[in-house]
């Protein structure tokens, strides 16, 4: 069930269900956008630097995040936008192997001046099976007003 504006209230949180990273996502990712870096994809090369291993590409992260919301339903339905990423950190390496789910904390919410919709600040935290976090940063959705869905 979808979630709307009012649905909503700042310090709320939620937690995804989590996913394992593959190495067909590994590659499937290094053709999807071209980035061919050795450090994910020469396990050589990779050996012989500070993570000893390959790493995941950090965007893969976000775009992991991503899907991983649209698993959850949350906004299906109220979302009108994503608006932007803000101040995303990568704080550790993503390996093959690794399970990652999110941590979501709705921070602030503000109407707009349409009164059909509001703009929701989400801070999202990527956190592997250690419970480490390995991204974390802000995204601003748009949101419908329930009221106006139902009209």
């Amino acid at each position: 069930m979808a979630l709307y504006y009012e649905d909503l209230t700042e310090g709320q949180t939620f937690t995804s269900l989590a996913r394992t990273v593959t190495e067909t996502d590994l590659v499937s990712f290094a053709m999807l956008s071209g980035d061919w870096n050795p450090i994910h994809t020469d396990q050589e090369f990779a050996e012989k630097t500070y993570y000893g291993k390959r790493i995941v590409h950090g965007i893969f992260g976000i775009s992991m995040m991503t899907g991983l919301l649209d698993r959850t339903g949350l906004f299906d339905g109220s979302a009108i936008a994503m608006l932007g990423i803000r101040d995303w950190n990568f704080k550790g390496p993503i390996f093959v192997g690794d399970t990652i789910h999110f941590e979501m904390e709705i921070v602030s919410k503000r109407l707009t001046s349409k009164e059909d919709r509001g703009i929701v600040d989400r801070k999202f935290s990527l956190i592997n099976q250690r419970g480490e976090t390995a991204q974390e940063g802000h995204i601003a959705i748009m949101l419908l007003l329930k009221a106006e869905a139902s009209v």
